[in-house]
């Protein structure tokens, strides 16, 4: 018997201690290069204001820390401004998700080089066990519990460097950010320099704004669409709960990815008489822009919709025509970007181009593969 008891202990004791090896920072390598840094204003048109999109090319080792996460964003920062696009009105659009994967800071080794985001989120259970118990009895029931239970285990963490680097970069840079979106529970401003989370509360896909002199705007925009792989999760907001910002460029409503097809956004931005629409977007797999459409992901098809484009156009034309591109104009405002998150995320994939729209044009543009960052003068 004691032998077993000496063997349990090791075994507990050889346990506890992988938990915690393994979580020394590796070494900074920002790899930032765009394949693309296009100005999509015409060579005699004033720049009075202007928006800049940033499509990253992420990687899992950008989000081990927050220094791992300001140098690779830092990176682009420095490319535009070098490029000249930043000014005095300048706003900059990320894209979706781009804080949600700060979910794996300061986790093992093992979980950024893990082969699929699977064995990545089973690592980070297996390597915080009282921490990620203590998230699931926080849960409120949702379909998929054991994804809830990470992100309420690192949401403070989360918030705090999300937080952090965007104040530091907007006010570095001087320009106005909407920092794509990040999964949160209960996220609300304290003081304006602090994003606050609430456990008891659900989660959801939020967006915020960081200005030049380091504050945070007071509005949270969350996602009222969620789609189907973010369901069993992630809680819908109401859409007439959408407000708009009053930013440099003019008055502004900002929807993530999924909202930007639904009529119901537009109409709402119209009450708001907002100018200027952003949109932060990601796109899961590879090559999925160029695949055969296959109609509305977790939400009714509006009435509008073409039932005979289900299957014939491709997931791209689809985006042109039910998205930002072919719904701005219903809202009045004359100002549209949305910009799409790539890179190397375990086996998610990523795939998709910005949309820059001007007095009710889709501009034309190069694509990047990767990385680009695109100029809107108006």
């Amino acid at each position: 018997m004691k032998r077993v008891i000496l063997i349990l202990a090791l075994i507990a004791v050889l346990y506890s201690t992988w938990t915690f090896i393994g979580r020394d920072e590796l070494p900074l390598k920002p790899d930032a290069h765009p394949d693309r840094i296009e100005d999509l204003s015409a060579q005699d048109s004033l720049c009075s204001k202007n928006i800049v999109g940033i499509q990253p090319y992420m990687l899992p080792a950008d989000y081990q820390s927050k220094d791992h996460f300001y140098e690779k964003l830092k990176s682009y920062f420095n490319e535009a401004s070098k490029a000249g696009y930043f000014k005095t009105n300048t706003v900059v659009l990320l894209p979706e998700y781009l804080g949600t994967w700060l979910v794996v800071s300061h986790e093992k080794h093992l979980v950024i080089e893990a082969s699929s985001i699977t064995y990545a989120m089973t690592l980070m259970v297996l390597s915080n066990p009282l921490q990620f118990i203590k998230a699931y009895t926080k849960g409120l029931s949702e379909g998929d519990a054991f994804a809830a239970a990470l992100f309420r285990m690192k949401a403070q963490a989360m918030a705090h460097i999300y937080a952090e680097v965007f104040m530091k970069l907007a006010s570095e840079y001087a320009v106005t950010i909407n920092a794509g979106s990040i999964v949160l529970p209960g996220p609300a401003i304290h003081n304006s320099n602090q994003i606050n989370v609430d456990l008891s509360k659900p989660l959801y896909n939020t967006s915020f704004i960081f200005y030049p002199d380091s504050t945070i705007d007071q509005i949270v925009t969350r996602k009222s669409f969620p789609i189907s792989s973010e369901q069993p999760f992630v809680s819908a907001y109401p859409i007439n709960e959408l407000r708009a910002y009053n930013l440099s460029v003019g008055k502004t409503a900002v929807l993530i990815c999924a909202d930007s097809w639904y009529p119901e956004s537009y109409a709402q931005i119209s009450e708001l008489k907002a100018q200027v629409v952003l949109v932060n977007s990601y796109c899961s797999g590879e090559n999925t822009m160029a695949a055969r459409w296959k109609g509305y992901d977790g939400g009714n098809k509006p009435g509008d919709v073409n039932d005979d484009d289900i299957g014939k156009l491709t997931e791209q034309e689809a985006w042109i025509k039910y998205a930002l591109p072919g719904r701005l104009k219903s809202c009045g405002a004359t100002i549209g970007a949305n910009v799409f998150l790539r890179g190397q995320l375990w086996d998610l994939g990523s795939d998709g181009q910005p949309f820059f729209i001007k007095d009710g044009n889709l501009l034309p543009m190069q694509k990047s593969d990767k990385s680009g960052i695109w100029n809107l003068c108006f």
